[in-house]
């Protein structure tokens, strides 16, 4: 009889760290797998664009969030982040500037994912919140100071902690 915990099937990044190396799979164990996905830090007005998707986190709960996803076939990080932002909040944003990486693990289907997450700082340009996809319960602005404070990850808190400062050093 196995001691091992059943696995969770949703990612859970609990211990989400902005740029912290990877760590390396576990000797002997074959296949762990790598995710990439791509996301934005949408700034307009002193404050950020926030997402509530229609995944819960594992416990149950909803996450306040950034919006993200996975790259399409042949898509870069940037050009990923851009649709993702459009896509998720209904919003077009001009791209600024890379802001970091995002890496963590979590575990599907009893395989530990090694995911990386590239986040980019962009400025809104038009669009209305009401219009994003399916994916998204509620898209909506928040205070930097707040956002820092509220989103669900620590990864994604330091990436508007960035966004601010960048913001703060173009004024």
């Amino acid at each position: 009889m196995s001691s091992r915990k059943p696995a969770k099937s949703a990612p859970k990044p609990p211990n989400e760290a902005p740029a912290a190396p990877a760590k390396s799979a576990p000797r002997g164990r074959i296949g762990a797998a790598r995710e990439v996905s791509a996301g934005g830090v949408v700034v307009h007005e002193g404050k950020v664009l926030v997402i509530v998707p229609t995944r819960r986190a594992a416990d149950g709960s909803h996450v306040l969030g950034l919006p993200k996803g996975h790259l399409d076939e042949d898509e870069t990080t940037a050009q990923a982040a851009a649709r993702e932002v459009r896509e998720e909040t209904g919003v077009t944003a001009e791209l600024v500037q890379e802001l970091g990486e995002v890496r963590y693990w979590y575990v599907r289907d009893r395989r530990r994912i090694a995911k990386s997450v590239y986040f980019f700082l962009f400025r809104y340009m038009s669009g209305d919140l009401a219009d994003h996809d399916e994916e998204v319960l509620e898209a909506r602005w928040m205070g930097f100071a707040e956002a820092q404070k509220a989103l669900s990850y620590p990864g994604e808190r330091a990436m508007v902690a960035r966004a601010l400062a960048i913001e703060e050093q173009d004024r």
